[in-house]
């Protein structure tokens, strides 16, 4: 299947509204969706409205591009094509809370990057946690498999052509302040009861 490419279209949550509750309350949810993330979509396609050689290229051929772009279209793009592949992943990366573990090379990779899942749920909640201001804590890849955390800021995203982000939290206080206000460690310790491990995998088993 072809890369989505411009203009770019806001993709419905894959779940409802209603269906991280309690770890994510309907409000928050649909204020992130319906308004920051869609945000950023349409302010992409405005980006490149007038750059018909780039209309051809999918996010990540942009975001691994940027080097070539003049200014300030590159900012522009980074920020939020940036935007866009963040919550993207994002909100795909979740699920009900079902108490799910991960499986499978995932989970062996895990122990073997990290010393044992405790220890890289300690890493990861140490790197949204600590984040000053906003940003991203997001588990990645390289192309041999081994696992890191990787730590970015605003909408910034990991090496695109080394890494394969996995999932990622989102810190940014749009992400969790109507629900926690100021208590981000809450918000982040609810937010491993939702990860998708199973899309995780796939993710993984897939890297290029």
């Amino acid at each position: 299947m072809k890369a989505e490419t411009y203009p770019f279209v806001a993709r419905p949550l894959p779940y409802e509204y209603d269906a991280l509750i309690p770890v994510l309350d309907a409000d928050t949810l649909t204020f992130h969706h319906d308004r920051h993330y869609k945000t950023y979509v349409d302010n992409l396609n405005k980006a490149l409205s007038d750059y018909p050689e780039l209309q051809d290229k999918s996010l990540k051929e942009l975001l691994t591009g940027l080097d070539n772009m003049p200014e300030p279209l590159r900012t522009q793009v980074r920020n939020n094509g940036g935007g866009v592949y963040n919550h993207e992943l994002y909100f795909d990366s979740m699920q009900s809370p079902v108490g799910q573990d991960p499986t499978g090379e995932l989970a062996a990779a895990i122990d073997r990057d990290f010393g044992s899942y405790r220890q890289w749920k300690e890493q990861m909640k140490e790197a949204a946690v600590s984040k000053f201001g906003s940003g991203w804590a997001v588990l990645a890849a390289d192309r041999e498999g081994k696992l890191s955390v990787v730590q970015t800021s605003n909408q910034d995203v990991p090496n695109l052509k080394e890494l394969t982000p996995l999932f990622l939290t989102d810190v940014w206080e749009h992400a969790y302040y109507l629900q926690y206000q100021n208590r981000r460690a809450d918000y982040v310790e609810g937010w491993f009861g939702l990860i998708n491990w199973r899309k995780a995998e796939q993710r993984y088993t897939q890297r290029q």
